[in-house]
């Protein structure tokens, strides 16, 4: 009989290990059976700490022995994963770059070590794509992630190990962080939740590679989780400035508890032809839509022509950042020649991922456009504008997470535009939480975006709450549990 913990929220497991009714023992060792079990199939966990879980497990036990539960932080004994681009202590930091394989982190990033001081434990750290800059977590370093329910397909990316792990069951939360969907597609790809906070709201700092500029308050830190309980109370313990990242500002905490659906405004926008989705992915907006409606909210079509240009704009404020280029970033100080680079992937004699190599080549191409990178950055801030204005205090667009489901391991590549339906909300910065939304007749997630007001968080995790409700959430795969032990 599988441990009740394995299906249970984070903030769950912590009330039941501060009462004493679960060990953090037993519940860090039932998640660590479900990776061994899950991990050598879709390659999620690239580096693990079990010994050292275990031994603060075993510490997180003894303190409640010795308190009774008394003065316990919110995540005591409860584990966790960490996208292996954020420093963690011990575990390597090499952002899936062969020329930091044995880069190891000396000191936990900032929001590693928010999360410890509120009692988790770190399992491992989980895979990414090649400097965190494409939508399937593969590289030379640790291999390819698949997706949780469907291991054929990608998990997503950047922060893919983390939603195939969570997906799987084999970690109640993880963190990972986002500047074109890197929290969302994962999320959606692998039938569990992701926020991507309000730019500037969580600090950056202690991630490979970092932003600069601009790409500051695009690069969100965030959570994904399988349940959407955990959301609000592990973003309250990411946000706040730290003082070193200046970007970081303080915003004010809210309950999603205290949003009233009744009073709620809901946009279903009709996509762009550019960004159309698959009719089962639509078909998943409109249900959305419908759920909240029988809750009283307000649903009405809305259609916003300025997304049609979600590429262009997200480049511009990237391109606008400053800082060293991703060719540079990839050739470690030396700019990379992508499209030397491309070719010798396609013949399987590059060190880099052909994504990589592509974009290091891309990346050049702005330069010919001279000040449409100036007028794309004045069109992602009127465009903030403009949906702040629309959804203020009470109000969420619903969007598809993506163009498709999850896509078979490989095939992104020749179809790069299809991650602007995320990419357009980093570049203006609002908040987005993942839903997922079950499962379609093959097994594979669907899932809806739900946008609000930038500094309105709360909105769309209140909306999470409801859509989890009405349709049950994330459950384990249907293959992982073939075969589990009893723990």
């Amino acid at each position: 009989m599988e441990h009740p913990s394995l299906r249970a929220s984070a903030q769950s497991i912590a009330r039941h290990i501060r009462a004493g009714e679960w060990s953090s023992r037993a519940v860090v060792d039932a998640h660590i059976a479900v990776i061994q079990r899950v991990n050598p199939t879709i390659n999620a966990v690239v580096a693990e700490r079990f010994e050292r879980a275990r031994s603060e497990a075993d510490e997180a036990d003894r303190r409640v022995a010795r308190d009774g539960g008394e003065g316990l932080l919110g995540l005591h004994g409860v584990p966790c994963s960490i996208k292996e681009s954020f420093a963690l202590e011990g575990m390597p930091n090499s952002a899936g770059l062969v020329a930091r394989k044995n880069v190891v982190a000396d000191r936990d990033s900032v929001t590693v070590a928010r999360l410890r001081a509120h009692g988790a434990i770190p399992l491992g750290v989980t895979n990414t794509s090649e400097l965190c800059m494409w939508l399937e977590s593969d590289n030379r370093v640790y291999g390819r992630t698949g997706s949780a329910f469907a291991p054929d397909r990608t998990s997503g990316g950047s922060s893919g190990g983390e939603g195939a792990i969570v997906g799987a069951g084999g970690a109640p939360f993880g963190l990972g962080s986002d500047i074109g969907g890197s929290i969302r597609m994962p999320a959606f790809f692998n039938g569990v939740f992701g926020h991507k906070p309000s730019g500037g709201r969580v600090p950056g700092s202690g991630q490979y590679p970092p932003a600069h500029g601009e790409a500051r308050r695009m690069l969100a830190t965030g959570p994904i989780t399988r349940r959407a309980e955990d959301l609000a109370p592990l973003l309250a313990m990411l946000e706040g400035p730290d003082g070193e990242d200046d970007a970081c500002v303080p915003m004010p905490t809210r309950d999603p508890s205290q949003v009233e659906l009744s009073s709620l405004r809901v946009f279903v926008v009709d996509e762009p032809a550019p960004l159309r989705a698959s009719k089962d992915l639509r078909d998943t907006v409109e249900r959305a839509g419908e759920l909240l409606a029988k809750r009283g909210a307000r649903v009405e079509r809305k259609s916003i022509p300025a997304f049609n240009d979600a590429i262009e704009l997200w480049a511009a404020t990237l391109g606008s950042a400053g800082g060293p280029s991703f060719s540079e970033l990839l050739g470690g100080g030396r700019p990379v020649r992508g499209g030397i680079e491309f070719i010798k992937g396609l013949f399987g004699r590059s060190e880099f991922t052909l994504p990589a190599s592509g974009l290091a080549f891309l990346e050049k191409l702005p330069a010919l456009f001279g000040d449409k990178t100036v007028e794309g950055v004045r069109a992602a801030r009127a465009l903030r504008a403009s949906l702040d204005e629309l959804l203020g205090d009470d109000g969420v667009l619903l969007f598809p997470p993506h163009a498709r489901r999850a896509p078979k391991h490989g095939t992104p590549i020749w179809m790069p535009i299809q991650w602007g339906h995320t990419a357009v909300f980093n570049a203006t910065q609002l908040p987005v939480t993942a839903v997922p939304m079950g499962l379609d007749r093959d097994g594979v997630p669907l899932g809806v975006q739900v946008v609000a007001a930038h500094g309105r968080d709360h909105v769309s995790i209140a909306v999470a709450l409801a859509l989890e409700e009405a349709t049950g959430g994330w459950s384990p795969p249907q293959w992982t549990q073939r075969g589990a032990a009893a723990t």
